[in-house]
């Protein structure tokens, strides 16, 4: 093995081991500079936050999922990748490893994410599947889920264009069922993209993770029909977090399937009825900041070793209630590095847990 080849294994190993997640991932590279590193380290800091090393994924699975993707047909792209999408990359949460498969130059073009109700009408169906094909022939990479409902319309709409679908399952598992046909199109015609294993099942905690994916990759995401507290609404949230623009097409007050996009309207998203007013909120967004190599920004401060003493007063902040970062780093009078250090000792060690909005707890 080579050495790229060797840095990108030992970043998958990391990756697929227990209690490395997206945030964690990212801290430990910008900390320790590579994946091999950072494997080495990682005694060390969990013993600082109090509990074992995690368990590091078996180097014979990782090989073997390597192996599977290659069959299939995929290849991973891993965070600081040129290929790896710019958008995506500027997430905190941004996927360490992807898995794709199709036209990545799909990645590089204007994305506009398109979601919905599962449960759709024929009419919205009918009204994403003529807008998804407008924006296409504008230009846009249409990106959705490829669920039942609107997904499907837009994926059907944008598929003579470009589209990209987002899974929550392996690269090789088809959920719905009734989508095997339109699935593989996207794969041939579009690109599909994973970030669970392959043979991974569409889990419901996986479908949050899909849809910050979804977002991220757009420069805004528009929602054709949605009910309250629908996964459609995670992902609009999630756009707005990201500072991305939010968009919503209105619906009759009588239709309960309406009502998650007429209260996105209200609370500031933007009414858009055709291709055109989306690209006009589109048009005026400049690229942004893209990460350097190993998924930095430019100029991001280094991490910083924290002191026993720094340690007992951040643990004693923290307890079964998600608290934000910021107000750690208030309440401890410790340097953001220093709090994220110490967080970082205690996931490692199994101590934490990350919650939506960038809170943690003890675990």
């Amino acid at each position: 093995m080579n050495e790229p080849q060797a840095a990108r294994f030992a970043a998958l190993r990391l990756i697929r081991s227990a209690n490395i997640g997206p945030v964690t991932f990212r801290a430990l590279i910008d900390r320790y500079g590579d994946a091999a590193a950072a494997i080495d380290a990682l005694p060390m800091l969990a013993a600082r936050g109090g509990g074992r090393a995690p368990v590091l994924a078996d180097e014979g699975a990782v090989r073997r999922e390597i192996a599977t993707v290659r069959a299939l047909g995929g290849r991973f792209l891993l965070l600081g990748d040129p290929d790896y999408p710019a958008l995506l990359a500027e997430l905190d949460s941004a996927p360490p490893a992807l898995i794709v498969r199709g036209d990545l130059s799909l990645l590089a073009r204007p994305c506009v994410a398109m979601v919905g109700a599962r449960n759709a009408s024929a009419a919205a169906c009918r009204f994403a599947r003529g807008l998804a094909e407008e924006l296409g022939a504008a230009g846009y990479c249409v990106v959705s889920g490829l669920a039942r409902g609107i997904d499907t319309a837009v994926h059907q709409g944008a598929i003579g264009h470009a589209t990209i679908g987002v899974i929550a399952s392996g690269i090789d598992v088809v959920f719905p069922p009734e989508n095997a046909g339109l699935q593989e199109e996207v794969a041939t015609r579009g690109l599909l993209i994973a970030e669970q294993p392959p043979g991974t099942q569409p889990l419901a905690r996986h479908f949050p993770s899909r849809n910050r994916i979804i977002a991220g990759l757009a420069l805004g995401t528009v929602v054709v029909e949605a009910a309250p507290r629908s996964g459609s609404l995670i992902t609009a949230r999630l756009a707005g977090e990201a500072g991305r623009e939010v968009m919503a097409v209105p619906g009759s007050p009588l239709d309960p399937r309406a009502q998650g996009c007429n209260s996105l309207i209200r609370e500031g998203a933007t009414l858009v009825q055709n291709a055109a007013d989306v690209a006009e909120m589109l048009r005026p967004i400049d690229a942004r900041a893209v990460r350097a190599p190993g998924g930095r920004y430019v100029g991001e401060p280094a991490a910083t070793d924290a002191s026993d003493g720094d340690r007992t007063r951040i643990t004693g902040l923290l307890g079964p209630v998600p608290v934000a970062v910021d107000e750690l780093v208030r309440q401890s009078g410790c340097p953001t590095t220093v709090v994220q250090t110490v967080l970082l000792e205690l996931e490692l060690a199994g101590r934490l847990d990350r919650h939506a909005g960038g809170r943690v707890s003890l675990g």
